[in-house]
């Protein structure tokens, strides 16, 4: 029967296990120096060697002929532990075993000494699984054990254990083991197997594998299955349903030159030839990221992990492309891969995610103008063309005796325009209907400020606040004019048009709209009030 490479493979010593030396040093050194621990927590992530290194440390402090602190895998307990002939070390799965009840059991057990070994030892895997009461049964034995008793607690979530188990316990937590690392394994083991294959491929199953030395292994199996006897870059791009690093580029490029139809094109290649859509957002996340790591790096080889060529091209393509794009294209980007991931219709939302990342080149395009022409006004520094008369006109005029020489000539000052409350009540049915006419005021003296407000609209009006709302992704718009300078302006703009004392707020409709929205009811009866006047209005519920 065909055993997976993840188990044919597992590490039998400390020196086998990859990228966890701070943990496996220590060990060997207490087994060396009898220095063996009663209870052990050993934390990380999935497939970081958790459960091979509870199995070495088991037969290693049971071993008879211990090599340095490894076991030695061939003295009679060592044997009797791999084969499972000796039953001194317990596997248990707090997952399926996780009540009080099963917690009382282990409890009778552990106070029987081992039928051979030196020590008992218990694995609990997954022990954030345990309830609270199953944890205050362990808490007993846990302290005062046995002293032919050891306890090893594997989890991938250690804040969810509570703080006396973590007291009574020494805490050892597992790293992801780096792609370097995992490239050079899969590779010695390719070679064992007999098995020939590219160092392109292998780079990409340990770059999918997230640091998880199981689920590379598990991936090399997947792409072994698919090939004869070698392994290509192609064929496990075919396998593990993931896009080619050219296409990414050639999409990044067509947003960025806003081309949506080659974009759109590029999408409907990839879904026509079975990739996986989830699988592309998630390539597209991480392209963004070695962009940002390119544009902000200034040795982004240390960061990201590929070949010198590879970077290059990163590099190169995120020079065309601002920092604030590529950090928004990330939010995007994530929230797209949620909404696939539980979405019947995945492809939409791809789509949708490329035409938002290509609408948010418009979006800071325009935003950097305004805020480029905003620094240029405060700065005073505008150029204005002057006619000039002819030299023989100028000679021959003479400024009149009632007339004031350029030179003493004083500066128009524009006196504040003092507001006088009418005493008129308005609504916002009233604000809706005069908006336009507001933004007409507001474009001859500011026409940025009007370009930002074109995408907003009044949502409400009370207590002399008016609140101006925005649809998603017209952030940086709410943004910008959220600014002292913008936000002063509008008020005293607003509050001139309708001789009110008001005050403005901006906010992101999605987050308003069930406080201030109102229903056809409301806005009728606003609208009548305004047109009738409140005293000649009656409202019947």
């Amino acid at each position: 029967m065909y055993q997976a490479l993840y188990r044919r493979f597992r590490p039998k010593t400390f020196d086998q296990v990859l990228g966890q030396e701070h943990i496996t040093t220590t060990l060997k050194n207490q087994i060396i120096n009898q220095n063996i621990g009663h209870a052990y927590i050993f934390s990380g992530t999935r497939g970081t060697g958790k459960t091979s290194t509870a199995k070495i440390f088991a037969r290693a402090v049971n071993c008879t002929h211990s090599i340095d602190g490894n076991p030695c895998n061939t003295c009679e307990i060592c044997s009797g532990l791999l084969d499972e002939s000796i039953m001194d070390v317990i596997e248990m799965d707090a997952a399926s075993n996780n009540s009080v009840d099963d917690i009382r059991e282990l409890r009778e057990k552990v106070k029987y000494p081992p039928s051979k070994a030196r020590y008992k030892v218990y694995i609990i895997d997954e022990v954030h699984m345990l309830s609270d009461s199953a944890f205050n049964a362990l808490l007993k034995t846990l302290e005062e054990p046995p002293k032919h008793l050891i306890f090893i607690l594997a989890t991938t979530e250690v804040e969810k254990l509570p703080q006396t188990i973590l007291s009574r316990c020494q805490r050892f937590d597992f790293k992801r083991v780096t792609t370097k690392d995992i490239v050079k394994n899969l590779n010695n083991i390719c070679g064992e197997i007999g098995i020939e294959v590219e160092e392109s491929a292998l780079n990409l199953i340990a770059r999918n594998s997230d640091g998880a030395m199981r689920d590379a292994l598990s991936l090399l199996d997947q792409c072994i299955s698919f090939g004869e006897g070698t392994l290509t870059y192609e064929d496990a791009l075919k396998t593990l349903g993931i896009a080619n690093e050219d296409l990414l580029f050639n999409l990044v490029d067509n947003i960025e030159e806003k081309n949506l139809e080659k974009a759109l094109h590029i999408v409907d290649d990839i879904i026509q030839n079975g990739k996986d859509i989830n699988q592309f957002i998630k390539d597209l996340i991480y392209h963004f990221r070695n962009l940002m790591i390119a544009k902000t790096s200034t040795n982004p080889l240390d960061i990201i992990d590929l070949e010198k060529e590879t970077v290059g091209r990163y590099k190169e393509q995120s020079e065309n492309i601002s920092l604030p794009f590529i950090l928004k294209a990330l939010q995007i980007l994530n929230e797209g891969q949620n909404q696939a991931k539980w979405s019947s219709q995945p492809r939409i939302i791809l789509e949708m995610v490329v035409v938002k990342l290509i609408e948010l080149r418009d979006e800071l395009t325009l935003a950097q103008r305004i805020e480029k022409l905003e620094k240029v006004i405060e700065s005073g520094n505008i150029k204005v063309s002057q006619k000039k008369e002819p030299i023989e006109k100028v000679k021959s005029e003479k400024p009149s005796k009632k007339e004031v020489p350029i030179q003493n000539e004083k500066k128009e000052v524009e006196e504040e325009k003092i507001i006088i409350d009418d005493g008129k009540e308005i609504n916002i049915a009233h604000i809706k209907r005069e908006w336009e006419n507001v933004l007409k005021v507001i474009k001859k003296k500011r026409i940025s400020t009007q370009a930002l407000l074109l995408e907003g609209s009044p949502m409400d009006y009370q207590n002399n606040i008016l609140t101006i709302g925005f649809k998603e992704g017209y952030g940086l718009h709410r943004e910008a004019l959220g600014k002292k300078d913008n936000k002063e302006f509008v008020e005293k703009s607003v509050s001139n048009y309708f001789n009110k004392n008001i005050r403005v707020e901006f906010v992101m409709a999605k987050e308003d709209e069930e406080e201030n929205e109102k229903d056809e009811e409301q806005e009728l009866i606003d609208s009548a009030i305004d047109f009738f006047g409140k005293d000649l209005v009656k409202i019947k519920k």
